[in-house]
């Protein structure tokens, strides 16, 4: 590893200050650094440090922190047609995440690999700390848990995962220091191994911890088996998927019609399992809901609308159809709101971040059951979900069932980062078609104006129909998988052994 890839993979004693409220901590460099690892609560100082810098940390204010991961992910699939403000319309065209010279692309290999740097500096120091041994041991298990989410997102978005054998990223589970030297790129399968370890190691090290209410950011067993949950599924081992999902939702109910309409900006939801909380002296997070949030007045981009023909996926009795409402502003008319998210406080630009939720643990539950034959239980998990969201209960005999619940899964989860990493680990395909009426023509709606009059104009779907080489976007397209950056090609020699 050449000294330059150490300004990509940084070590825990450069972190930047993280004196966030909510995380009751200090900057990391506040520590000199021959302590920094030497007593429990410095070890404790370091990994809420790099929680605050994976999700705080600004690059543009296009990335806002980790969260943007999950916004470009959205953008790049079927069902948000993002409008032409600032941020996300080259992610959404498929000409940004493909192109290594891009920040963006930099910026998400970056967040990744600080983080996944810091936790092997406590994963490997921790142990030798002095203090109290239940605390080393939590966070020990926080360490490999972070890890873990890092390294599944790499997976997630780097690579295929048709046989396992194709190669995705590198993978360091040791400090790197002044003699490290690159790796090459790992196995999509191999780096999936590593995920399910590092969460099975996690998971005693965490047995007796009890968070508070008020800290969903912080990882315990919930969390840690709705990760494990998540790579299983990810990587087809269906009845462990089906286990840890059960698991991780225990003790967070799926959450009342009106709760789901309130904003999808509150930690304090009881069906959120993990979260990012936010304050209005730590709100740099929140800038992600300038793109989301498409109906608070102070809300700046807008520009996660939705595409039209998602709308048709809902009955009108579902909580969730009620979301639905066309824009209004002159500059807008004819875009599809969808608004699930709503800043938590419009005065102060304050949301918190939504991680994880106890309705994804049910529809990883039901895909697990449908793809291993079980098409009762399957529909079972699918349809206590529907039944929380007042939708019409699935009664079919089984055939088409796994696509069923992915068409759940995009109602469900929209806008919380699934999308694209759907996409790349079923084989599926962006579907995107011009809104049209019944004759091939415009589909002409009318809107209200404020003076009470309406104008008739043409509903907007999306603006990018195709791949950037012209042709109809297809399974397994190479333009779905992001770029390793043009920097860590040029200093890591090793990366393409």
């Amino acid at each position: 590893m050449k000294k330059s890839l150490f300004l990509i993979i940084l070590s825990a004693l450069v972190l930047g200050a993280c004196n966030k409220d909510f995380l009751d901590t200090k900057p990391t460099n506040a520590i000199p650094d021959d302590q920094v690892f030497n007593t429990a609560d410095n070890v404790e100082t370091v990994i809420n440090g790099t929680w605050a810098y994976m999700f705080e940390e600004f690059f543009t204010y296009a990335v806002p922190g980790y969260k943007s991961i999950h916004l470009t992910s959205d953008a790049m699939g079927s069902d948000i047609a993002v409008t032409q403000s600032y941020g996300l319309r080259d992610a959404y065209g498929y000409t940004e995440m493909v192109d290594n010279t891009k920040n963006r692309v930099t910026a998400f290999w970056t967040i990744l690999y600080k983080v996944i740097d810091n936790c092997n500096n406590i994963i490997a120091k921790v142990d030798n700390a002095t203090g109290d041994e239940d605390k080393k041991k939590r966070l020990k298990g926080q360490a490999y848990a972070l890890r873990a989410n890092c390294y599944l997102t790499l997976a997630s978005f780097y690579q295929f995962n048709r046989t396992g054998t194709e190669k995705a990223v590198p993978i360091y589970t040791e400090p790197s220091g002044p003699t490290s030297v690159g790796k090459p790129k790992a196995t999509v399968g191999e780096v999936y191994k590593l995920v399910i370890d590092d969460l099975q190691k996690a998971l005693p090290l965490l047995t007796n911890y009890q968070r508070s209410a008020t800290q969903k950011w912080k990882i315990d067993l919930n969390v840690v088996n709705g990760l494990l949950a998540r790579a299983y599924l990810y990587n087809r081992q269906w009845t462990a998927a089906i286990t840890a999902a059960v698991a991780a939702r225990n003790g967070y109910p799926l959450m009342s019609g009106d709760d789901y309409n309130k904003g999808f900006s509150d930690i304090n939801n009881g069906e959120w399992i993990w979260g990012h909380a936010q304050t209005p002296n730590q709100s740099n997070a929140s800038y992600n809901f300038h793109f989301l949030d498409v109906s608070s007045p102070a809300s700046y981009y807008q520009s996660f609308m939705a595409d039209p023909y998602f709308k048709n996926f809902f009955d009108s009795a579902d909580v969730r159809f009620r979301l639905f409402d066309w824009d209004t502003l002159p500059d807008q008319e004819g875009y599809l709101r969808y608004k699930k998210f709503r800043f938590r406080d419009a005065g102060a630009l304050v949301g918190d971040l939504v991680l994880m939720r106890s309705a994804e643990m049910y529809l990883i539950e039901a895909e697990a059951y449908a793809q291993s034959g079980n098409t009762g239980k399957a529909a079972e998990a699918l349809n206590v979900l529907r039944a929380a969201r007042n939708a019409t209960l699935y009664n079919g005999n089984g055939s088409h069932l796994v696509d069923t619940i992915l068409v759940e899964r995009r109602k469900e989860l929209w806008g919380e980062g699934f999308a694209l990493s759907d996409i790349i680990r079923t084989g599926g395909s962006v579907v995107r078609k011009p809104f049209l009426s019944y004759n091939g023509q415009d589909s002409i709606i009318s809107v209200p104006r404020g003076d009470g009059t309406f104008v008739e104009v043409p509903a907007q779907g999306h603006l990018t129909l195709q791949q950037p080489d012209g042709k109809p976007f297809s399974a397994y397209s190479s333009y779905y998988l992001w770029a390793i950056p043009i920097t860590e090609l040029q200093n890591n020699p090793n990366l393409n052994n």
